[in-house]
């Protein structure tokens, strides 16, 4: 954007879902970069909450109570805005079978509330959040952005009929858009939550209980911590042209896991000698071991290892100082 004088001015930069995990990592980020003037969070606090913006209220920060399933509320959020980083979601993949037509409503027609807007207003660019979770259980151990999706749950299904719609908004309204299918987040955030596998494991482990992991563990899953994420949300959407390619797995080949291999992890780093349960009889749900070679073509690089995140994770808890770990 530029004033009447042609100065460059700075950028207004909308989060949906900006009082949640990544959005509560990345506001703050997005404030205290200086290509921003203003970051409008539209949130509808169902599990958000303004605690988690505390840091933020009062420096250039204007919130919106909405629903993105309101599409006046999608609109009047979007209207003078350069670019939109879509978060806004139902999350927690394993819950959302018993969610199914919510999470379609506000996953699916939220998205396309969102795209809708963007294009009647001109939007510049467009980042919507997806999910390697869209992979489902996929036997190759090297899956890139061109292997077919398999999504097994309403969650992801939903990601993947957000993805068809932002194709067809590029194809529309001719803005920049990218979809991140993200791994699996971990680390401590404002907005950090505990139905995430690693996050869990530590705060059971903090509290001496077991760690339980369904059917035997062998499980891939690709992971990346919360701050890495906001990162990635943040660069796609100011430095579009670094990002051409109309969707990123966004991660880190180093850190796949099996979930067996978190569990031992979680024990090593937190030097408790814990019980490990196997549920063998359990869904372990989908499997998905993924390469990020394309990310790489951004200039983008994760900075955080899982090892690193659990430390930090058991430090903010319990209020002990961790050496080596990121500011």
């Amino acid at each position: 954007m530029s004033d009447a004088g042609g100065a460059e001015t700075g950028r207004r930069i909308l989060v949906t879902g900006g009082c949640g995990y990544i959005g509560s990592a990345l506001v703050p980020r997005l404030l205290d970069d200086p290509r921003v003037s203003e970051v409008i969070v539209l949130d509808s606090l169902a599990s958000g909450s303004p605690a988690h913006l505390a840091s933020c209220i009062g420096n250039g920060l204007d919130f919106r109570r909405g629903d993105v399933r309101d599409y006046g509320a999608v609109e009047s959020a979007v209207r003078g805005v350069d670019a939109v980083i879509h978060l806004a979601a139902i999350t927690g993949a394993a819950s959302t079978h018993d969610r199914r037509e919510e999470t379609f409503a506000v996953n699916r027609d939220g998205t396309e509330n969102v795209l809708t807007a963007a294009g009647k207003f001109d939007v510049e660019n467009v980042v919507v959040a997806s999910s390697c979770n869209n992979y489902g259980r996929a036997a190759s151990t090297d899956i890139d952005e061109e292997t077919e999706q398999n999504p097994l749950n309403p969650y992801a299904e939903s990601k993947v009929a957000c993805e068809r719609l932002l194709d067809e908004a590029i194809a529309a309204y001719d803005f920049d858009g990218t979809a991140l299918r993200m791994s699996t987040n971990y680390g401590w955030s404002p907005g950090i939550r505990f139905n995430l596998v690693v996050n869990h494991f530590v705060f059971r482990g903090l509290t001496d209980r077991s760690l339980t992991v369904y059917g035997d563990g062998s499980n891939w899953r690709p992971f990346i911590h919360v701050r890495d994420a906001a990162r990635a949300y943040l660069d796609a959407a100011l430095d579009p042209d670094a990002w051409p390619q109309r969707v990123y797995n966004v991660g880190s080949n180093a850190e796949n896991y099996r979930i067996s291999e978190i569990a031992e992890i979680v024990r090593e780093e937190l030097d408790q000698n814990l019980d490990v349960t196997y549920l063998e009889d359990e869904q372990p749900g989908p499997s998905y071991h993924v390469n990020f070679d394309r990310l790489a073509e951004t200039g983008f690089e994760t900075e955080w290892t899982l090892r690193e995140g659990i430390r930090d994770i058991a430090s903010e808890l319990t209020g002990e100082e961790t050496e080596g770990i990121h500011a």
